[in-house]
Protein backbone atom coordinates (compact mmCIF):
# COMPACT_ATOMS: atom_id res chain seq x y z
CA UNK A 1 0.00 0.00 0.00
CA UNK A 2 2.84 2.37 0.88
CA UNK A 3 4.50 1.65 -2.49
CA UNK A 4 1.29 2.42 -4.36
CA UNK A 5 0.90 5.70 -2.45
CA UNK A 6 4.55 6.60 -3.19
CA UNK A 7 4.18 6.03 -6.93
CA UNK A 8 0.92 8.00 -6.98
CA UNK A 9 2.66 10.93 -5.31
CA UNK A 10 5.53 10.72 -7.79
CA UNK A 11 3.08 10.71 -10.68
CA UNK A 12 1.31 13.80 -9.33
CA UNK A 13 4.65 15.56 -8.83
CA UNK A 14 5.83 14.78 -12.36
CA UNK A 15 2.54 15.80 -13.92
CA UNK A 16 2.72 19.18 -12.17
CA UNK A 17 6.14 19.99 -13.62
CA UNK A 18 6.53 20.75 -17.30
CA UNK A 19 9.35 21.84 -19.58
CA UNK A 20 9.48 24.94 -21.77
CA UNK A 21 12.28 24.92 -24.32
CA UNK A 22 14.06 28.14 -25.28
CA UNK A 23 14.41 27.77 -29.03
CA UNK A 24 17.11 29.63 -30.92
CA UNK A 25 15.63 29.66 -34.42
CA UNK A 26 15.49 33.30 -35.43
CA UNK A 27 17.67 34.53 -38.25
CA UNK A 28 21.12 35.73 -37.18
CA UNK A 29 22.28 36.55 -40.68
CA UNK A 30 24.95 39.22 -40.86
CA UNK A 31 23.40 41.51 -43.47
CA UNK A 32 26.73 43.12 -44.31
CA UNK A 33 28.55 39.80 -44.54
CA UNK A 34 31.49 40.97 -42.42
CA UNK A 35 31.56 38.10 -39.90
CA UNK A 36 33.55 34.95 -40.51
CA UNK A 37 32.69 32.96 -37.40
CA UNK A 38 31.22 32.98 -33.91
CA UNK A 39 33.04 31.16 -31.14
CA UNK A 40 31.09 30.60 -27.93
CA UNK A 41 32.57 30.54 -24.44
CA UNK A 42 29.95 29.12 -22.09
CA UNK A 43 30.95 30.36 -18.64
CA UNK A 44 27.56 29.89 -16.97
CA UNK A 45 28.02 28.40 -13.52
CA UNK A 46 24.61 26.71 -13.82
CA UNK A 47 23.34 25.41 -17.14
CA UNK A 48 19.67 25.30 -16.11
CA UNK A 49 17.73 28.52 -16.69
CA UNK A 50 15.30 28.01 -13.83
CA UNK A 51 11.81 26.98 -12.70
CA UNK A 52 8.83 29.32 -12.90
CA UNK A 53 5.20 28.91 -11.75
CA UNK A 54 2.26 29.26 -14.12
CA UNK A 55 -1.36 28.28 -13.42
CA UNK A 56 -0.62 25.95 -10.50
CA UNK A 57 2.14 24.19 -12.43
CA UNK A 58 5.90 24.54 -12.42
CA UNK A 59 7.73 24.95 -15.71
CA UNK A 60 11.41 24.20 -16.14
CA UNK A 61 13.03 26.53 -18.66
CA UNK A 62 15.93 25.10 -20.61
CA UNK A 63 17.72 25.45 -23.91
CA UNK A 64 17.07 22.78 -26.52
CA UNK A 65 20.55 21.37 -26.03
CA UNK A 66 23.12 21.11 -23.25
CA UNK A 67 25.88 21.82 -25.78
CA UNK A 68 25.02 25.47 -26.36
CA UNK A 69 28.50 26.24 -27.67
CA UNK A 70 28.28 23.98 -30.73
CA UNK A 71 24.60 24.76 -31.26
CA UNK A 72 25.15 28.54 -31.56
CA UNK A 73 28.26 28.10 -33.70
CA UNK A 74 26.33 25.80 -36.08
CA UNK A 75 23.36 28.20 -36.00
CA UNK A 76 25.63 30.97 -37.25
CA UNK A 77 27.12 28.79 -40.00
CA UNK A 78 23.67 27.78 -41.30
CA UNK A 79 22.41 31.37 -41.42
CA UNK A 80 25.57 32.84 -42.94
CA UNK A 81 26.66 31.22 -46.18
CA UNK A 82 28.51 34.37 -47.21
CA UNK A 83 31.23 35.08 -44.67
CA UNK A 84 33.59 37.98 -44.04
CA UNK A 85 36.78 38.33 -42.00
CA UNK A 86 35.62 39.09 -38.46
CA UNK A 87 35.92 36.41 -35.78
CA UNK A 88 33.45 37.16 -32.98
CA UNK A 89 33.60 35.57 -29.54
CA UNK A 90 30.34 35.34 -27.59
CA UNK A 91 30.70 34.79 -23.85
CA UNK A 92 27.65 33.44 -22.00
CA UNK A 93 28.02 34.40 -18.35
CA UNK A 94 24.53 34.06 -16.88
CA UNK A 95 20.94 33.33 -17.94
CA UNK A 96 18.35 32.87 -15.20
CA UNK A 97 14.56 33.01 -14.88
CA UNK A 98 12.91 33.03 -11.46
CA UNK A 99 9.94 34.22 -9.46
CA UNK A 100 10.74 35.68 -6.05
CA UNK A 101 7.26 34.98 -4.66
CA UNK A 102 5.78 32.02 -6.58
CA UNK A 103 2.80 31.70 -4.21
CA UNK A 104 1.62 35.19 -5.13
CA UNK A 105 -0.36 35.14 -8.39
CA UNK A 106 0.53 38.79 -9.05
CA UNK A 107 4.28 38.19 -8.69
CA UNK A 108 6.02 38.46 -12.06
CA UNK A 109 8.91 36.42 -13.40
CA UNK A 110 12.34 38.02 -13.53
CA UNK A 111 14.96 37.25 -16.16
CA UNK A 112 18.65 37.80 -15.50
CA UNK A 113 21.07 38.15 -18.40
CA UNK A 114 24.79 38.57 -18.74
CA UNK A 115 26.33 38.09 -22.18
CA UNK A 116 29.46 39.71 -23.61
CA UNK A 117 31.02 39.75 -27.04
CA UNK A 118 34.51 40.39 -28.38
CA UNK A 119 36.26 40.49 -31.72
CA UNK A 120 39.42 38.44 -32.16
CA UNK A 121 42.26 39.88 -34.22
CA UNK A 122 45.79 38.48 -34.38
CA UNK A 123 45.16 36.38 -31.25
CA UNK A 124 44.08 39.47 -29.31
CA UNK A 125 40.58 40.24 -28.09
CA UNK A 126 38.70 43.56 -28.16
CA UNK A 127 35.45 44.22 -26.31
CA UNK A 128 32.35 44.76 -28.48
CA UNK A 129 29.15 44.68 -26.45
CA UNK A 130 27.40 43.41 -23.34
CA UNK A 131 23.97 42.70 -21.88
CA UNK A 132 23.99 42.84 -18.08
CA UNK A 133 20.59 43.28 -16.53
CA UNK A 134 17.59 41.92 -14.65
CA UNK A 135 14.20 42.59 -16.22
CA UNK A 136 10.74 41.97 -14.82
CA UNK A 137 8.59 40.28 -17.44
CA UNK A 138 5.13 41.66 -18.18
CA UNK A 139 3.79 38.10 -18.49
CA UNK A 140 4.36 34.79 -16.69
CA UNK A 141 3.38 32.74 -19.74
CA UNK A 142 6.29 30.26 -20.16
CA UNK A 143 6.42 30.54 -23.95
CA UNK A 144 6.64 34.32 -23.63
CA UNK A 145 9.50 34.07 -21.11
CA UNK A 146 11.30 31.64 -23.42
CA UNK A 147 10.82 33.97 -26.40
CA UNK A 148 12.32 36.90 -24.48
CA UNK A 149 15.43 34.87 -23.66
CA UNK A 150 15.68 33.87 -27.31
CA UNK A 151 15.26 37.52 -28.36
CA UNK A 152 18.07 38.57 -26.02
CA UNK A 153 20.52 36.00 -27.40
CA UNK A 154 19.56 36.83 -30.99
CA UNK A 155 19.74 40.58 -30.39
CA UNK A 156 23.13 40.28 -28.73
CA UNK A 157 24.57 38.41 -31.70
CA UNK A 158 23.14 40.82 -34.27
CA UNK A 159 24.32 43.87 -32.33
CA UNK A 160 27.82 42.39 -32.12
CA UNK A 161 28.06 42.37 -35.93
CA UNK A 162 27.91 46.18 -36.02
CA UNK A 163 29.52 47.08 -32.68
CA UNK A 164 32.77 49.02 -32.70
CA UNK A 165 35.57 47.74 -30.42
CA UNK A 166 36.03 49.56 -27.13
CA UNK A 167 39.25 49.67 -25.14
CA UNK A 168 42.60 48.08 -25.83
CA UNK A 169 43.74 44.61 -26.82
CA UNK A 170 43.42 41.73 -24.35
CA UNK A 171 44.98 38.30 -24.19
CA UNK A 172 42.83 35.19 -23.83
CA UNK A 173 43.77 35.09 -20.14
CA UNK A 174 42.50 38.66 -19.69
CA UNK A 175 39.00 37.60 -20.75
CA UNK A 176 38.38 35.99 -17.37
CA UNK A 177 38.44 39.47 -15.79
CA UNK A 178 37.82 41.61 -18.86
CA UNK A 179 35.81 44.40 -17.19
CA UNK A 180 38.53 45.18 -14.66
CA UNK A 181 41.17 45.10 -17.38
CA UNK A 182 39.24 47.48 -19.66
CA UNK A 183 38.12 49.99 -17.03
CA UNK A 184 41.52 50.23 -15.34
CA UNK A 185 43.02 51.28 -18.66
CA UNK A 186 40.24 53.68 -19.65
CA UNK A 187 40.25 57.51 -19.56
CA UNK A 188 36.89 57.46 -17.72
CA UNK A 189 37.83 55.11 -14.87
CA UNK A 190 41.59 55.49 -14.88
CA UNK A 191 41.63 58.06 -12.09
CA UNK A 192 42.07 61.16 -14.23
CA UNK A 193 39.97 64.29 -13.81
CA UNK A 194 36.85 64.35 -15.97
CA UNK A 195 36.86 66.78 -18.90
CA UNK A 196 34.19 69.47 -18.98
CA UNK A 197 32.01 69.52 -22.07
CA UNK A 198 29.01 67.92 -23.79
CA UNK A 199 29.07 64.25 -24.82
CA UNK A 200 26.93 62.95 -27.68
CA UNK A 201 27.02 59.28 -26.68
CA UNK A 202 28.45 56.87 -24.15
CA UNK A 203 31.51 56.12 -26.27
CA UNK A 204 32.61 59.75 -26.30
CA UNK A 205 31.94 59.91 -22.54
CA UNK A 206 33.98 56.73 -21.99
CA UNK A 207 36.85 58.05 -24.11
CA UNK A 208 36.50 61.53 -22.55
CA UNK A 209 36.16 63.27 -25.89
CA UNK A 210 33.56 66.05 -25.57
CA UNK A 211 31.83 67.30 -28.70
CA UNK A 212 33.50 70.41 -30.15
CA UNK A 213 31.26 73.48 -30.38
CA UNK A 214 28.53 71.95 -28.16
CA UNK A 215 27.65 74.05 -25.10
CA UNK A 216 24.96 73.94 -22.42
CA UNK A 217 22.10 76.44 -22.47
CA UNK A 218 20.71 77.41 -19.05
CA UNK A 219 17.58 79.17 -17.85
CA UNK A 220 17.49 82.04 -15.35
CA UNK A 221 17.61 79.55 -12.46
CA UNK A 222 20.83 78.03 -13.74
CA UNK A 223 19.31 74.73 -14.89
CA UNK A 224 20.43 73.27 -18.20
CA UNK A 225 17.49 73.26 -20.59
CA UNK A 226 19.13 72.57 -23.94
CA UNK A 227 22.37 71.93 -25.74
CA UNK A 228 23.52 74.32 -28.47
CA UNK A 229 25.86 73.87 -31.42
CA UNK A 230 27.77 77.14 -31.73
CA UNK A 231 28.73 76.29 -35.32
CA UNK A 232 25.19 75.62 -36.52
CA UNK A 233 23.19 77.97 -38.70
CA UNK A 234 20.48 80.19 -37.24
CA UNK A 235 17.40 78.29 -35.96
CA UNK A 236 19.31 75.00 -36.09
CA UNK A 237 21.67 75.56 -33.20
CA UNK A 238 19.51 73.87 -30.53
CA UNK A 239 20.30 70.17 -30.06
CA UNK A 240 17.52 68.03 -28.62
CA UNK A 241 18.41 66.65 -25.19
CA UNK A 242 17.52 63.18 -26.48
CA UNK A 243 20.45 63.39 -28.90
CA UNK A 244 23.15 63.72 -26.25
CA UNK A 245 24.39 61.41 -23.51
CA UNK A 246 25.16 64.16 -21.02
CA UNK A 247 27.67 66.78 -20.00
CA UNK A 248 30.40 67.47 -17.45
CA UNK A 249 30.67 70.79 -15.65
CA UNK A 250 33.28 71.63 -13.02
CA UNK A 251 34.22 67.96 -12.84
CA UNK A 252 30.63 66.79 -12.18
CA UNK A 253 28.88 64.54 -14.70
CA UNK A 254 25.20 64.80 -15.64
CA UNK A 255 23.18 62.39 -17.75
CA UNK A 256 20.35 63.26 -20.10
CA UNK A 257 17.18 61.43 -19.00
CA UNK A 258 13.43 61.89 -19.52
CA UNK A 259 13.42 63.44 -16.02
CA UNK A 260 16.02 66.02 -17.04
CA UNK A 261 19.77 66.10 -16.50
CA UNK A 262 20.58 63.98 -13.44
CA UNK A 263 23.95 63.92 -11.71
CA UNK A 264 26.03 60.81 -12.34
CA UNK A 265 27.68 59.90 -9.05
CA UNK A 266 30.71 57.62 -9.02
CA UNK A 267 31.70 55.01 -6.43
CA UNK A 268 33.67 51.76 -6.49
CA UNK A 269 30.91 50.09 -8.55
CA UNK A 270 30.86 52.77 -11.24
CA UNK A 271 28.50 55.61 -12.12
CA UNK A 272 24.88 55.79 -11.00
CA UNK A 273 21.92 58.16 -11.00
CA UNK A 274 19.38 58.48 -8.20
CA UNK A 275 16.06 57.87 -9.93
CA UNK A 276 13.08 55.59 -10.21
CA UNK A 277 12.59 53.23 -13.11
CA UNK A 278 9.45 55.17 -14.03
CA UNK A 279 11.53 58.35 -14.41
CA UNK A 280 14.04 56.66 -16.68
CA UNK A 281 11.36 54.76 -18.62
CA UNK A 282 8.18 56.87 -18.24
CA UNK A 283 6.39 54.97 -21.00
CA UNK A 284 5.90 51.25 -20.33
CA UNK A 285 6.77 49.60 -23.61
CA UNK A 286 6.85 46.09 -22.14
CA UNK A 287 9.61 43.55 -21.78
CA UNK A 288 10.31 43.57 -25.51
CA UNK A 289 11.29 47.23 -25.39
CA UNK A 290 13.58 46.53 -22.43
CA UNK A 291 15.26 43.73 -24.40
CA UNK A 292 15.76 46.18 -27.25
CA UNK A 293 17.30 48.76 -24.94
CA UNK A 294 19.54 46.13 -23.37
CA UNK A 295 20.90 44.93 -26.70
CA UNK A 296 21.41 48.49 -27.93
CA UNK A 297 24.87 48.53 -26.37
CA UNK A 298 27.16 51.33 -27.43
CA UNK A 299 24.91 52.25 -30.35
CA UNK A 300 21.82 52.69 -28.22
CA UNK A 301 23.06 53.89 -24.87
CA UNK A 302 20.93 57.04 -24.92
CA UNK A 303 17.92 55.47 -23.22
CA UNK A 304 14.51 56.98 -23.82
CA UNK A 305 15.32 58.39 -27.24
CA UNK A 306 11.70 58.01 -28.31
CA UNK A 307 10.32 59.78 -25.23
CA UNK A 308 9.54 63.47 -24.82
CA UNK A 309 11.83 64.35 -21.93
CA UNK A 310 10.11 67.64 -21.25
CA UNK A 311 6.82 66.00 -20.24
CA UNK A 312 8.44 64.04 -17.40
CA UNK A 313 11.00 66.54 -16.15
CA UNK A 314 11.69 66.28 -12.43
CA UNK A 315 10.87 69.25 -10.22
CA UNK A 316 13.71 71.03 -8.45
CA UNK A 317 12.59 70.18 -4.90
CA UNK A 318 11.67 66.52 -5.40
CA UNK A 319 12.63 64.33 -2.42
CA UNK A 320 15.04 61.67 -3.72
CA UNK A 321 15.89 60.11 -0.34
CA UNK A 322 13.74 57.05 -1.03
CA UNK A 323 14.85 56.58 -4.63
CA UNK A 324 17.26 53.79 -5.63
CA UNK A 325 20.74 54.15 -7.06
CA UNK A 326 20.48 52.99 -10.68
CA UNK A 327 23.93 51.99 -11.89
CA UNK A 328 25.12 52.16 -15.47
CA UNK A 329 27.02 49.42 -17.20
CA UNK A 330 30.64 50.59 -17.17
CA UNK A 331 31.20 49.28 -20.71
CA UNK A 332 27.96 50.22 -22.48
CA UNK A 333 26.29 52.97 -20.46
CA UNK A 334 23.03 51.01 -20.21
CA UNK A 335 21.04 51.18 -16.97
CA UNK A 336 21.25 48.11 -14.74
CA UNK A 337 18.13 47.19 -12.76
CA UNK A 338 18.04 44.65 -9.93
Amino acid sequence: MKKVFFFLMMAVSLSAQKTEVVELKQSIKDRKGTTKSITVIDNRSEKEIGNIPFRKETYTLKFGTDDLKNYIEDWFSKDNKVKGNNDIVLMLEDVKAYNENPEDKTSMTKIKFKFSSFIKRNNKYYFLNRIQNVITSDSNFPKYIASQISNAVTGMIKESYVSVPLGGAMSEEDLTNYEKYITENSPLFGGKELKDGVYKDFRSFYEQKPEPNYVTDKNKKGRVTNIKDTNATLNEEVIDNKQVFGYIENGKAYRSTPAGYLEMIKDDRGFYVVATKAELFPVNNGTGAMIGAMTGGLLGAVIGAAIDSGSSRRGKNVDTSGMPNVYMDSLTGSYIFD
